[in-house]
């Protein structure tokens, strides 16, 4: 996995494509503890996971925030098409995570439904139709390469828009590049 990590510990870390960008800004709130400036209206749109473990040094009013499991926004296209129409944001950072319980989900099943019966009232059938339904369109097998898929499938659909792939590592709550190539 390190491999495909580039860590950012000073600016000079900060890749060169994404320096002049809100990626750049993300990068330098979070890991390098840069002032933050005021801003009026979001910048940059992030999209992360819905993990509780994660939280972003970021300013006030610097980015819409989208969290979903495994930071998979592909049920939210048209939040993500509202951050760019209407909030007029330039960039998008999707921030994958270690850790993350949405890879392999397939050997959480037993637990899913256990738990959908045991805290969500429902029937072991319903638990476990639900789960097979959804499991293969929310399931991931790796972090890293998922927001690479998913940061490509974004450029496509929003090419005016910087999308970057990012990796939150839960270890030391630190951002890293993904290295796409």
């Amino acid at each position: 996995m390190k491999d495909r990590m580039i860590p950012v510990s000073k600016e000079d870390d900060i890749l060169p494509a994404w320096r002049e960008t809100p990626i750049g800004d993300l990068l330098r709130y979070h890991n390098l503890l840069a002032s933050p400036r005021e801003y009026r209206r979001a910048e940059i749109l992030i999209g992360m996971c819905m993990d509780n473990r994660k939280s972003l040094r970021i300013p006030d009013n610097f980015a819409f925030i989208l969290r979903a499991g495994g930071a998979n926004l592909r049920r939210m296209d048209f939040k993500v098409s509202f951050a760019v129409a209407i909030g007029s944001v330039r960039a998008i950072g999707l921030i994958g995570h270690s850790d993350c319980g949405m890879v392999d989900l397939s050997a959480r099943r037993q637990a899913f439904i256990d738990g959908l019966v045991r805290n969500g009232g429902w029937t072991a059938e319903d638990a476990e139709a639900h789960f097979d339904r959804h499991a293969a369109e929310f399931g991931i097998s790796d972090a890293a390469d998922f927001v690479r898929t998913e940061t490509v499938r974004l450029r496509r659909r929003y090419p005016k828009v910087v999308v970057a792939p990012l990796f939150y590592t839960v270890e030391d709550g630190l951002l890293h590049l993904v290295r796409e190539e």
